[in-house]
């Protein structure tokens, strides 16, 4: 009889991430990740301590995860930085259980925006913007945190189905957001 094959902690979380995707992360759970490797429970916990750990740990796979879909931008888009507003609210709408999840579950390690801004994580897309717009990091601050509170409002409604998705609509109102913010931030300047 050929051995049983060995779960580990990468098939699990990837489970889980499955699960968080399909169902919610409200939905892992043991029994739902051992379900997807069709295994018992036990190689979960064995890998996890406690549920969650694992779900902190699908947390940082699904941010990950995320920050690469913000940076997935085509030909004209890389000089535009709207181009990861729409990506942020198409997440919203292409993934809308891990969304929530990154954004309205509370597990997130920032407390809030202010604190995020300054995160590892967001450095890659904040040398992006610096970069597209010319601007000191600081301003470049002030002009993400428009298009973060403008952007996370509109994926916020989709995600929960309280809109539909119009991305004509959308990119209008977001480049007037956008280039409000550009020019309040340069009228500062002078």
């Amino acid at each position: 009889m050929p051995p049983k094959p060995k779960i580990t902690k990468d098939m699990i979380l990837d489970a889980a991430m499955e699960v968080a995707r399909e169902e919610g992360a409200e939905n892992i759970n043991a029994r739902t990740v051992s379900k997807k490797l069709n295994c018992s429970t036990q190689p979960v916990m064995y890998h996890f301590a406690t549920i969650e750990e694992l779900k902190k740990a699908v947390y940082v796979k699904a941010d990950c995860y995320h920050t690469e879909y913000l940076m997935n931008m085509e030909g004209h888009q890389k000089e535009n930085m709207l181009g990861i507003g729409l990506n942020y609210i198409r997440f919203a709408i292409e993934e809308p259980n891990l969304f929530r999840f990154l954004f309205q579950s509370g597990i997130a390690v920032e407390n809030s925006l202010f604190e995020m801004i300054d995160s590892e994580e967001l450095k890659p897309i904040l040398s992006v913007m610096q970069e597209a717009m010319e601007m000191s990091i600081e301003q470049t601050k002030e002009v993400f945190l428009v298009l973060a509170l403008f952007s996370h409002g509109y994926a916020s409604i989709i995600a929960n189905n309280s809109l539909e998705y119009d991305e004509a609509l959308v990119a209008a109102h977001l480049e007037r957001a956008y280039t409000g913010a550009v020019l309040a931030v340069r009228e500062e300047i002078k």
